[in-house]
């Protein structure tokens, strides 16, 4: 059964993803996560199996791209189909919105996780890379100041 994470789960979502997630940012927190449901409560779908959430998947629309985060399966439930499932469910969602494309954000070194987007359909995109910035770092102008 797959369905939308809901706010009263923040903790138990953020210590799913300590488990199932590669990679998972130290800067998660109830509130990022109660911001994401305020936001959208659509966007986060859990995929649930034995009455234990057992994958997850951040499906967001901001209007004009469908990106998608936090591919997250339970190390027990791996390779049972889930992974697909939570994608298919996010293809529906982003095709509801008009959106003709999907990106995902995969950590280079998390191999598991490139066998599930290639296997559901998904390739790097070698010429395009993700520039981060922290927002608690000063900006350029700032620094001439001090």
């Amino acid at each position: 059964m797959i369905r939308y994470g809901q706010a009263d789960e923040a903790d138990d979502v953020l210590e799913f993803w300590k488990l199932a997630g590669e990679g998972t940012d130290r800067h998660d927190s109830s509130q990022g996560y109660l911001a994401l449901i305020e936001r959208d409560p659509h966007s986060l779908l859990v995929a649930e199996a034995d009455g234990r959430m057992v994958g997850t998947l951040i499906a967001g629309w901001d209007g004009w791209r469908a990106h998608l985060y936090r591919l997250a399966v339970h190390p027990a439930y791996r390779r049972q189909g889930i992974a697909r499932r939570l994608i298919e469910r996010a293809e529906l969602r982003f095709r509801d919105f008009g959106a003709f494309r999907a990106d995902a954000m995969v950590l280079d070194a998390n191999e598991l996780a490139h066998h599930a987007w290639s296997t559901a359909g998904y390739h790097r995109q070698p010429q395009w890379g993700r520039w981060v910035k922290p927002l608690d770092a000063p900006r350029p102008d700032e620094q001439d100041q001090r």
